[in-house]
């Protein structure tokens, strides 16, 4: 029997942890600002995850702003410290922490030094290098920086607009990685393909979002000035659809 594929749900509401927990989810990764690309959530956010959920394991962004991959001492600074309190959350029984990082040099390369730094403040919390690494012009080289730098995930789509894109790309990186570091597809993952990608490319993980428009909570202004504009959150029906699919492949 193959081993099960683990799907990874990223997010950035607290309700969505416990949709994620409860449609068959294997992880989180939680977030602040997703229409962004995603940067370090709060505290308070990962405390009340926390509280809500039994046996995710729930992996935390550490990137201090929008935009490139390339920080400043004193961004730096902020992701080392944002680290530091990841490791201090109380955390249930069944649930592990992680951390997810992306530096990178200002001519592309990955920042090993500054890499370096963030894998030993985390510690003993897997490491996740996050999409950044599809920016790289040499993806098999630059999988062997992180497994030198103990990265234990990378999140990629093969250097591909999508993971489907990428399939031929994300399959060399899984047979290069050969279980010394877990390559998760990430990028347009849905259910409609998921089973046929994870075939294709023998990926041990898919990440995707799985949020669609939810209604305003509260009446609309009564004035002029409105804050109303349509969010999104973590809906089970696409979680629900990739974790079926995985299942019955």
């Amino acid at each position: 029997m193959s081993t099960p594929t683990a799907v990874e749900i990223c997010l950035d509401d607290v309700e969505g942890a416990v949709v994620a927990e409860e449609c068959g989810a294997a992880r989180v990764e939680v977030c602040a600002a997703l229409p962004e690309g995603g940067t370090t959530p709060s505290a308070g956010l990962l405390t009340a995850v926390l509280r809500r959920v039994r046996r995710l394991e729930v992996s935390v962004l550490v990137r201090p702003r929008a935009g490139d991959f390339a920080y400043s001492p004193a961004e730096v600074d902020v992701q080392l410290a944002d680290i530091a309190a990841v490791r201090a959350l109380p955390a249930p029984a069944g649930v592990r922490l992680g951390v997810v990082v992306g530096p990178l040099r200002p001519d592309g390369s990955v920042d090993t030094d500054v890499l370096a730094r963030l894998v030993a403040a985390a510690g003993d919390l897997p490491v996740t290098f996050h999409k950044a690494f599809d920016t790289l012009p040499d993806l098999p080289r630059a999988l062997e920086t992180l497994v030198d730098a103990g990265v234990a995930r990378v999140l990629t789509s093969g250097g591909a607009p999508t993971a489907a894109e990428g399939a031929d790309v994300l399959a060399d990186l899984v047979a290069r990685a050969d279980g010394r570091l877990e390559v998760v597809a990430g990028g347009g993952v849905r259910a409609d393909h998921v089973a046929a990608l994870v075939a294709r490319t023998g990926v041990p993980a898919v990440h995707l979002r799985a949020q669609e428009p939810v209604p305003a909570a509260a009446a609309p202004s009564a004035t002029a000035v409105r804050y109303d504009a349509p969010r999104l959150a973590t809906a089970p029906g696409p979680v629900r659809a990739v974790v079926a699919a995985l299942a019955g492949r």
